[in-house]
Protein backbone atom coordinates (compact mmCIF):
# COMPACT_ATOMS: atom_id res chain seq x y z
CA UNK A 1 0.00 0.00 0.00
CA UNK A 2 2.50 2.38 1.16
CA UNK A 3 4.45 1.57 -2.58
CA UNK A 4 0.95 2.89 -4.57
CA UNK A 5 0.90 6.19 -2.45
CA UNK A 6 4.45 6.75 -3.59
CA UNK A 7 3.96 5.44 -6.71
CA UNK A 8 1.03 7.83 -7.22
CA UNK A 9 2.62 10.90 -5.73
CA UNK A 10 6.07 10.26 -7.69
CA UNK A 11 3.38 10.07 -10.87
CA UNK A 12 2.00 13.19 -9.65
CA UNK A 13 5.11 14.94 -9.39
CA UNK A 14 6.10 14.51 -12.74
CA UNK A 15 3.20 15.32 -14.50
CA UNK A 16 3.56 18.68 -12.53
CA UNK A 17 6.90 18.54 -13.78
CA UNK A 18 5.69 18.39 -17.44
CA UNK A 19 3.29 20.90 -17.39
CA UNK A 20 5.07 23.46 -15.57
CA UNK A 21 8.10 22.65 -18.22
CA UNK A 22 5.96 23.14 -20.91
CA UNK A 23 7.96 24.97 -23.82
CA UNK A 24 7.06 28.80 -24.08
CA UNK A 25 6.79 30.40 -27.23
CA UNK A 26 9.46 33.34 -27.83
CA UNK A 27 8.26 36.80 -28.54
CA UNK A 28 10.83 36.22 -31.42
CA UNK A 29 8.80 33.56 -32.96
CA UNK A 30 5.24 35.27 -32.29
CA UNK A 31 7.24 38.42 -33.79
CA UNK A 32 7.71 36.22 -37.18
CA UNK A 33 4.49 34.75 -37.36
CA UNK A 34 2.95 37.88 -36.78
CA UNK A 35 5.15 39.71 -39.58
CA UNK A 36 4.25 36.38 -42.40
CA UNK A 37 0.49 37.33 -41.29
CA UNK A 38 0.21 41.25 -41.52
CA UNK A 39 2.86 41.39 -44.72
CA UNK A 40 -0.86 40.93 -46.88
CA UNK A 41 -1.43 44.49 -45.80
CA UNK A 42 1.85 46.53 -46.91
CA UNK A 43 0.40 50.02 -44.63
CA UNK A 44 0.24 47.59 -41.18
CA UNK A 45 2.93 46.86 -39.03
CA UNK A 46 2.96 44.50 -36.05
CA UNK A 47 5.23 44.38 -32.64
CA UNK A 48 5.24 41.59 -29.97
CA UNK A 49 6.04 42.43 -26.41
CA UNK A 50 5.69 39.74 -23.89
CA UNK A 51 2.90 37.91 -26.03
CA UNK A 52 1.31 40.43 -26.79
CA UNK A 53 0.39 41.40 -30.82
CA UNK A 54 0.51 45.65 -30.92
CA UNK A 55 -0.96 46.23 -34.50
CA UNK A 56 -0.43 49.56 -36.34
CA UNK A 57 -0.88 51.29 -39.72
CA UNK A 58 -3.91 51.84 -42.08
CA UNK A 59 -6.40 49.83 -43.06
CA UNK A 60 -8.60 50.07 -46.14
CA UNK A 61 -11.76 49.30 -44.29
CA UNK A 62 -13.01 48.03 -41.11
CA UNK A 63 -13.68 44.28 -42.18
CA UNK A 64 -9.78 44.44 -43.08
CA UNK A 65 -8.72 45.61 -39.70
CA UNK A 66 -11.19 43.21 -38.27
CA UNK A 67 -9.72 40.68 -40.16
CA UNK A 68 -6.49 40.94 -39.50
CA UNK A 69 -6.88 41.08 -36.16
CA UNK A 70 -8.92 37.65 -35.95
CA UNK A 71 -5.71 36.03 -37.60
CA UNK A 72 -3.10 37.41 -35.02
CA UNK A 73 -5.42 36.73 -32.51
CA UNK A 74 -5.21 32.80 -34.10
CA UNK A 75 -1.34 32.34 -33.40
CA UNK A 76 -0.18 30.10 -30.78
CA UNK A 77 1.03 31.35 -28.25
CA UNK A 78 -0.35 35.24 -28.38
CA UNK A 79 -1.67 36.21 -25.71
CA UNK A 80 -3.75 39.58 -26.84
CA UNK A 81 -3.83 41.65 -29.75
CA UNK A 82 -3.75 45.55 -28.82
CA UNK A 83 -5.37 47.39 -31.49
CA UNK A 84 -3.55 50.87 -32.21
CA UNK A 85 -3.98 50.67 -36.39
CA UNK A 86 -6.83 53.13 -38.10
CA UNK A 87 -9.37 52.77 -41.00
CA UNK A 88 -8.67 55.02 -43.82
CA UNK A 89 -11.70 57.69 -44.84
CA UNK A 90 -13.37 56.80 -47.77
CA UNK A 91 -12.82 58.69 -50.66
CA UNK A 92 -16.21 60.38 -52.54
CA UNK A 93 -16.76 59.22 -56.00
CA UNK A 94 -15.87 62.22 -57.85
CA UNK A 95 -18.78 63.01 -60.64
CA UNK A 96 -17.49 64.90 -63.81
CA UNK A 97 -17.40 68.12 -63.65
CA UNK A 98 -19.19 70.99 -66.01
CA UNK A 99 -16.65 72.93 -66.88
CA UNK A 100 -16.82 76.17 -68.67
CA UNK A 101 -13.26 76.73 -69.14
CA UNK A 102 -12.53 74.88 -72.69
CA UNK A 103 -15.18 77.03 -74.61
CA UNK A 104 -14.50 80.31 -75.53
CA UNK A 105 -17.91 82.25 -73.85
CA UNK A 106 -17.56 84.52 -77.29
CA UNK A 107 -18.12 81.18 -79.32
CA UNK A 108 -20.75 79.96 -76.84
CA UNK A 109 -23.14 83.16 -77.08
CA UNK A 110 -22.68 83.47 -81.43
CA UNK A 111 -23.98 79.56 -81.17
CA UNK A 112 -27.17 81.00 -78.71
CA UNK A 113 -27.40 83.96 -81.05
CA UNK A 114 -27.73 81.66 -84.22
CA UNK A 115 -30.05 79.14 -82.42
CA UNK A 116 -32.58 82.05 -81.00
CA UNK A 117 -35.05 80.78 -83.43
CA UNK A 118 -35.17 77.25 -81.50
CA UNK A 119 -36.41 77.52 -78.46
CA UNK A 120 -35.98 73.60 -78.32
CA UNK A 121 -32.56 73.66 -78.48
CA UNK A 122 -30.30 74.17 -75.57
CA UNK A 123 -26.53 75.41 -76.04
CA UNK A 124 -24.23 73.75 -73.23
CA UNK A 125 -20.71 73.46 -72.50
CA UNK A 126 -20.27 69.49 -70.97
CA UNK A 127 -16.97 68.11 -70.04
CA UNK A 128 -15.09 71.14 -71.30
CA UNK A 129 -16.68 70.74 -74.86
CA UNK A 130 -19.62 72.69 -76.55
CA UNK A 131 -23.16 70.43 -76.61
CA UNK A 132 -26.35 70.79 -78.34
CA UNK A 133 -29.38 69.29 -76.99
CA UNK A 134 -33.39 69.25 -77.63
CA UNK A 135 -35.62 67.54 -79.64
CA UNK A 136 -36.26 69.21 -82.62
CA UNK A 137 -37.68 68.21 -86.33
CA UNK A 138 -35.61 67.14 -89.29
CA UNK A 139 -36.18 70.18 -91.52
CA UNK A 140 -34.98 71.99 -87.94
CA UNK A 141 -31.83 69.99 -87.17
CA UNK A 142 -30.89 70.71 -91.08
CA UNK A 143 -31.04 74.46 -90.42
CA UNK A 144 -29.73 74.31 -87.42
CA UNK A 145 -26.42 72.35 -88.64
CA UNK A 146 -26.04 75.03 -91.49
CA UNK A 147 -26.16 77.79 -88.87
CA UNK A 148 -23.64 76.32 -87.13
CA UNK A 149 -21.10 75.18 -89.59
CA UNK A 150 -21.61 78.85 -91.23
CA UNK A 151 -20.01 80.29 -87.60
CA UNK A 152 -16.91 78.00 -88.22
CA UNK A 153 -16.61 77.12 -84.86
CA UNK A 154 -14.76 74.10 -85.15
CA UNK A 155 -15.53 70.52 -83.05
CA UNK A 156 -18.87 70.74 -81.06
CA UNK A 157 -21.00 67.76 -80.15
CA UNK A 158 -24.88 67.35 -81.55
CA UNK A 159 -26.66 65.73 -79.30
CA UNK A 160 -29.58 66.63 -80.51
CA UNK A 161 -33.20 64.21 -80.93
CA UNK A 162 -34.96 64.63 -84.24
CA UNK A 163 -38.45 64.19 -84.12
CA UNK A 164 -40.16 62.77 -87.54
Amino acid sequence: MKKTIAMAALAMAVSFGAVSCKKKVSDADLQTQATTVVVNNPSASVEVKEGVAHLSGTFETQEAKEAMIKQLKAINGVKDVMDMATVAPATPAVAPVQTNTAVDPMVQQKVQDALKDFPAVKVEVVNGELTLTGNVSSADARKIKESIDALKIGKYNNKLVVKK
